[in-house]
């Protein structure tokens, strides 16, 4: 089964992404902030890497430049979720490696559609 991380501060987003995921056949799983979220990227190699921005200590930014240094995680899809619209927030993820910007809430038909271009469902 496809696995995927999501990494975000907000407990009810995390939980509410990840269970999106299981309705889709995807194994989700939810880590609550940077911290935790990089001790399971350096545990293992997930499918799927969904990735807040602004969260407290690390921003999704630098967890980002993280997973495209790490050789296990390079070729990782990463994408980050926000609730920051602004154009260049998405130019800047998208310079960083991530393969799409998804805008909080993130609909079921959003996050089925970039699930299915990458091939992971």
């Amino acid at each position: 089964m496809t696995k995927a991380l999501v990494i975000d501060d907000a407990r009810t987003a995390a939980d509410l992404l990840v269970l999106i995921l299981k309705s889709l056949g995807v194994e989700g799983h939810a880590a609550y902030g940077p911290g935790p979220g990089l001790a399971l990227l350096r545990a293992g190699t997930p499918d799927v890497v969904f990735l807040d921005i602004n969260m407290p200590g690390l921003s999704g930014f630098e967890i980002l430049s993280f997973i495209s240094r790490e050789p296990h995680l390079i070729r990782v899809p990463v994408f980050i979720i926000t609730s920051d619209d602004q154009p260049q927030t998405a130019q800047h993820a998208l310079m960083g490696g991530a393969r799409g910007v998804l805008i909080k809430p993130v609909s079921v038909e959003a996050l089925e559609e970039v699930l299915q271009k990458e091939k992971i469902i």
